[in-house]
């Protein structure tokens, strides 16, 4: 039978300035300098540290004859302890920005395919209806966009579930799929081709996405499977538009998901070549923490995201 006790008993007995006193403890590793830090004395704060491993029935920190060192419990403690306040901080910011008469404040993170289309689409149109709204953008890969949500520097990442992350931790909201398609500049050569060959392509210098994005993994996987070694002279960006610079100005040849080139105001410029691409990204759409309070900023943008993706269906 567990001693761990119910989540009402926690809820009612577990205090802020307890989970304060843990967090200091992991950052000072001592007892002494943790209640320093907290304003506390250190009787007082062995004290409080005694009550809450009684309430949650699990020792949370191991003593050592120097210092303090959290166990697997405390660990666990502690990473809670941290969204706690993250989500009091959040509150504290949107109540400030409401008593201004804005509407708050969301971090977005977007991956370059979708910052160019569907995320300027929403921003101009959710600052029609939401003039006070404060938005901050960060493009980037889908992996570093994750990390960052669950480092809670995001509160909503628009893009795809890396390989390898915490998907336990992250709830889902599929938006769709995207097909690929290799692109040259019109004045490109290949460009009059009527069918072309990855071997063909082999020897050509390629501006790709860095590893470990999900579309460098599929454009590694199809060379693969065409039996050619991956391309030998490579440029690595995560920016769509440094991508579409260089195809136009040079021979390069690069991958981007079809709807960037429609969407892309100089599309003569370029020209998707007859290439045999049957592999696909994996489902994009909006990704969020699975613990976390969506606050009404996050709403206001998760919606108007879904409704301009709707109209372009």
């Amino acid at each position: 039978m567990t001693r761990i006790p119910a989540a009402n008993v926690i809820h009612s007995r577990l205090r802020l300035r307890q989970l304060r006193l843990m967090l200091a403890l992991q950052e000072f590793g001592s007892l002494r300098r943790a209640a320093d830090h907290i304003g506390m004395t250190q009787p007082a704060a062995t004290k409080m540290l005694h009550e809450a491993e009684d309430l949650l029935g699990v020792e949370l920190f191991e003593r050592l004859p120097r210092g303090m060192r959290s166990t697997p419990f405390g660990e666990t403690v502690i990473y809670y302890a941290r969204m706690v306040f993250a989500e009091l901080s959040g509150m504290r910011e949107e109540l400030v920005a409401l008593e201004s008469g804005n509407l708050g404040r969301v971090a977005v993170g977007a991956i370059p395919a979708l910052a160019s289309g569907l995320l300027t689409r929403t921003i101009a149109t959710l600052k029609q209806s939401h003039p006070r709204l404060s938005m901050s953008i960060q493009v980037d890969t889908s992996d570093v966009l994750v990390q960052a949500l669950l480092q809670d520097q995001l509160d909503i990442v628009l893009g795809r579930i890396p390989a390898g992350a915490r998907a336990e931790e992250l709830l889902f909201d599929s938006l769709g799929e995207e097909a690929l398609c290799v692109i040259a500049s019109a004045q490109n050569p290949l460009a009059q081709e009527k069918q072309l060959g990855w071997a063909e392509l082999q020897h050509m210098t390629w501006v790709l996405q860095q590893h470990p994005s999900p579309m460098r993994a599929i454009i590694n996987q199809v060379f693969h499977n065409a039996r050619v070694d991956i391309p030998s002279s490579i440029v690595e960006t995560t920016s769509i538009m440094t991508l579409l610079s260089l195809i136009q100005q040079t021979d390069m040849l690069g991958v981007t998901p079809v709807s960037v080139v429609e969407d892309y105001p100089g599309r003569d410029l370029l020209a998707v070549l007859p290439i045999k691409f049957e592999a696909r990204l994996p489902p994009y759409g909006l990704i969020t923490r699975r613990h976390r309070i969506q606050s009404s900023a996050m709403q206001a943008f998760m919606n108007s995201v879904r409704a301009e993706h709707a109209l372009t269906k």
